[in-house]
């Protein structure tokens, strides 16, 4: 169904060049990143009271844009991998399938590449959940794992903003952390979000002309080519194109989690960095007007159709409720968070934070 191969040639003959750097110098930021991300540790730690020193079982690999495509293509084909082959047998009785699914893939493998090639250049740091572990990429013991930090990008943006790079560097690697600390400290939030996802891929349509349908809807979309007249679709991304009813509801669920886990990373990153990142303050302002602006109208409208900008209303109503929540019950508060599922903030209690409060606060002590 997917040409892997395809998708990694493809991503990595279309990736951007990162900035300007001598060879002294790249070694010099790969060396002061892995610096930054083992003080990290004990910063986040501290600061969340989360985990130990023996949870972090995972490893932090510095890479550049193809070694992120590398990566995000070996965790693509595990998590994808029941859907795509509940796909294959589907297909495997109709006439002629083998042809179709030869070219099918190639396509797929380009148009992949095309999209990895375009977020490689945007990513700064990645804790990758369900990573596999590869010959050139290693990952956690128990369950995978890996904390990607991108070299050329952090660097890219650092001078974008004309920031202190050291103090940069360091936030950055604060914020992706407190995801590492995350997975670590909770054993079984890795298996509650591939639970979650898989019930999202086992809802859907696995009909492979069906679902050709909706990409082929979804690329419309993107190119604007919509059939005459068809109504607007209200600038719904990609995801929201192709799910169905009952997707919409896991993945009302899904943003949920997210919302909590990219939002403390902020809040994390920002109650940690005044004692660390002597210019934080500067560095958060820059951030966040490059967030909200984009670098381009393309990027912009990419962005919406991708669903990106999903992931930066995440990042500001996340932090918003973890502020919220431990204002009112503090630090060991909040972390009854982390109890079990059931635990966990709905989508609605993120924009209400007090009613996740007294559903698991005053649950617990009545």
């Amino acid at each position: 169904m997917v040409d892997w191969n395809l998708a990694v040639a493809t991503a990595t003959r279309l990736v951007r060049p990162g900035p300007d750097v001598s060879r002294d110098e790249a070694r010099a930021v790969v060396a002061e990143l892995r610096r930054h991300a083992k003080a990290s540790e004990g910063h986040v730690r501290g600061f969340t009271r989360m985990g130990t020193e023996e949870t972090h079982d995972t490893p932090v690999l510095v890479v550049d844009r193809p070694g992120w495509v590398r990566a995000n293509v070996a965790g693509f084909r595990e998590i994808l991998r029941p859907l795509l082959e509940k796909m294959q047998e589907r297909r495997g009785s109709n006439p002629g399938s083998a042809v179709l699914g030869a070219v099918g893939g190639k396509v797929t493998g380009v148009e992949l590449g095309m999209l990895l090639s375009f977020l490689s250049s945007r990513v700064l740091g990645q804790y990758e959940t369900f990573a596999p572990a590869t010959r050139d990429l290693p990952a956690g013991e128990n369950g995978g794992g890996r904390l990607l930090l991108v070299a050329p990008n952090i660097v890219h943006v650092e001078r974008e903003l004309d920031v202190e790079p050291h103090d940069f560097r360091l936030w950055v690697c604060l914020h992706e952390e407190t995801h590492r600390t995350q997975f670590t400290a909770v054993p079984w939030l890795r298996d509650h979000l591939e639970g979650e996802i898989q019930s999202f891929l086992a809802e859907t349509d696995v009909d492979p002309m069906t679902f050709l349908e909706r990409i082929r809807d979804a690329a419309q979309s993107l190119a604007g080519g919509r059939p005459e007249g068809e109504e607007e679709d209200g600038g719904r991304s990609f995801v929201e194109l192709v799910q169905t009813p009952a997707q919409r509801e896991i993945l009302g669920r899904l943003t949920a989690v997210m919302s909590l886990l990219e939002g403390h990373a902020d809040y994390v990153m920002d109650g940690v960095g005044p004692s660390v990142v002597p210019t934080v303050a500067e560095i958060r302002e820059k951030f966040q007007q490059r967030r909200a602006k984009g670098a381009s109208r393309l990027d912009m409208a990419l962005r919406k159709l991708l669903g990106l900008d999903a992931k930066l209303r995440q990042y500001r109503d996340g932090e918003r409720f973890v502020r919220a929540v431990v204002e009112q019950v503090g630090v060991d508060g909040f972390n009854r968070v982390w109890t079990s599922p059931n635990t966990l903030p709905t989508k609605a209690e993120i924009a209400k934070p007090a009613d996740w409060v007294a559903r698991v606060h005053r649950k617990a002590e009545s």
